[in-house]
């Protein structure tokens, strides 16, 4: 039986700018009236071997592939939620109940639409692990936490490219933004009031954020993965 987030909002004493900016962020996800039209319903692939799942070719091999990050995303702020970290400030606590909220809209939007229209192609759900993060120390979660949105914006920008229908192409486009505001979000955390919100390490000459090709991203971020799957149309 899953756990119930119980997290109490009236304590909250959130700086009212970054409090509007993640509100803000809930405007893309309006999303969700965005029905995923055309997709091609090629099976997943799935080697009995080893349970090994293919995300499939195509855009919606793509969607697969913003799926399971947005999986990702949303198990690691479910476990932040649920046992926050300890000394955890009202204003963090309210930052991560936010960005878990994001998250799981993100997920549970891939899932209900590339569920109808192409259930044979839909992604299982996956299980994570996270060795080495320690939940109850907040330096640990806002580093996994960095690393996460900082790839998650990557890999949207990097995918972008592969995306044939114009319409999900502005759906990636949305969603990309909303995780752009984590990141920033997540870094002003990590060290307030600094330029770190759009670093050089992820912010290029030409300010624009980074793009990674899927492969780099399963690199990255391949060890959280504790369910395998592979994506052959992009070599991963």
């Amino acid at each position: 039986m899953k756990k119930t987030i119980s997290v109490s909002n009236g304590a909250a004493t959130l700086d009212t700018n970054r409090r509007n900016f993640l509100k803000l962020s809930g405007v893309g996800l309006a999303i969700a009236g965005l029905a995923l039209v055309g997709c091609n319903d090629d099976d997943l692939i799935i080697d009995p071997g080893n349970n090994v799942f293919d995300l499939g070719t195509g855009d919606v091999g793509v969607l697969n592939y913003a799926y399971a990050l947005e999986q990702l995303e949303a198990d690691f702020y479910s476990k932040v939620v649920n046992s926050f970290y300890t000394g955890i400030s009202d204003a963090e606590r309210q930052v991560f109940t936010d960005l878990y909220h994001h998250e799981v809209i993100h997920r549970d939007f891939f899932k209900a639409a590339i569920g109808g229209a192409a259930p044979n192609s839909l992604l299982p759900t996956l299980e994570f692990q996270y060795n080495g993060v320690d939940f109850k120390n907040r330096a640990s979660v806002l580093a996994t936490a960095k690393a996460l949105e900082d790839t998650g914006v990557a890999a949207y920008n990097g995918a972008g490219k592969y995306i044939t229908n114009p319409d999900y192409l502005v759906l990636a486009g949305k969603i990309v933004s909303v995780e752009a505001r984590h990141a920033s979000a997540i870094r002003d955390l990590i060290n307030p009031k600094s330029a770190d919100f759009s670093g050089d390490d992820v912010i290029n000459a030409m300010g624009l954020d980074a793009a990674k090709e899927p492969k780099d991203i399963v690199a990255a971020a391949g060890s959280f993965f504790k369910t395998p799957f592979t994506w052959k149309e992009r070599g991963i």
